[in-house]
């Protein structure tokens, strides 16, 4: 069972890689990227379908590397996912990197939804009973049947039962903002935030109020990563400010030029981190309410609790600023 619930709060920058790219494992090895991060090797919507079979052999060649290499000299070794493109291709893809286990975190799942999850869940299941440490899993939210508010609320209800079903090897639940967006032939400027969609954005706060109670999740995809004065990095700033307001935490990138953005992103300030740590170590006989570290606010023990928890979760992994 995952049990710290830091281990969940740590997955933080996920880098989506091509599983076509056969130089990713290089620059692991090597250190390119800045650190934290976690590492995706994406056998989906990055393949075409006739090159399948040659993105799961250079997946296998990627994971054989980077496990060899660690067994002679130690280096950052990021939490590493493979996404699928269906449940029938983990049982497959495990026989294959079976050998190089040890640095396989698990499996993201996307499009995961009511016709697929319990194929998806029975397939990570197995993986597990075969495996030499517990496997984890991510599904991705992205589905269609997400879109149509009168189908919404009834498979969001549907989807939690299958991944409450997973809960122990539950490690992020995740969001497809593209895939929405899509959906609705919409696509933000770097100037804009994925909130600025209003459909979508409703698509996400139902996604929070029906998981964030219980499970982490992390922000849609940021798809820019330059331009001229750097508007990509503030318009990247200011949605993982809106994402970490409505409730996710960490994001999904595309670019590691994006990884040291959300690790800044993510740490805390000094005075939520001070005024966490005071509700968290309240005297239990004082009065439950008091004027927070900087005298702007009010901390209350009782309504602040969980969000103090997490808040030191973060200091903890990303550091305070």
């Amino acid at each position: 069972m995952i049990e710290n619930a830091d281990v969940k709060y740590s997955v933080g920058a996920l880098l989506y890689s091509p599983a076509l790219n056969d130089k990713v494992a290089g620059s692991v090895i090597r250190g390119s990227f800045a650190t934290p991060y976690s590492l995706a090797l994406c056998l989906e919507d990055t393949v075409p379908d006739e090159q399948v079979e040659a993105a799961e052999h250079i997946v296998t060649g990627t994971l054989r590397q980077i496990y060899e290499a660690y067994q002679t000299r130690p280096f950052y070794l990021p939490k590493l996912f493979i996404r699928v493109r269906s449940p029938e291709q983990i049982g497959r893809l495990f026989a294959r990197v079976k050998p190089y286990q040890r640095v396989l975190t698990g499996f993201v799942l996307p499009k995961y939804t009511v016709s697929n999850a319990q194929s998806y869940n029975d397939a990570i299941a197995e993986a597990n009973s075969r495996a030499d440490h517990q496997l984890t899993m991510m599904p991705i939210l992205e589905s269609r049947d997400l879109v149509d508010p009168y189908e919404r609320h009834e498979t969001l209800h549907a989807i939690r039962g299958y991944v409450d079903a997973m809960a122990d090897v539950v490690l992020n639940v995740r969001v497809g903002g593209n895939d929405f967006c899509n959906q609705l032939a919409a696509r933000r400027h770097y100037d804009e935030t994925i909130y600025d969609i209003v459909p979508v954005a409703q698509i996400l706060g139902d996604i929070l109020a029906a998981f964030s109670r219980d499970y982490v999740l992390s922000g849609p995809v940021w798809e820019y990563f330059s331009s001229d004065h750097n508007e990509w990095r503030h318009g990247l700033q200011r949605e993982i400010r809106r994402d970490m307001l409505n409730g996710f935490v960490g994001k999904t990138v595309i670019h590691p030029k994006q990884v040291p953005v959300v690790n800044e992103m993510l740490k805390v300030t000094q005075k939520d981190y001070e005024d966490a740590r005071s509700i968290l170590h309240w005297e239990s006989g004082s009065l439950q309410v008091g004027k927070s570290y900087g005298g702007e606010r009010m901390n209350e023990v009782r309504t602040h609790g969980n969000w103090a928890r997490k808040t030191m979760l973060l200091a903890e992994l990303y550091g305070v600023v």
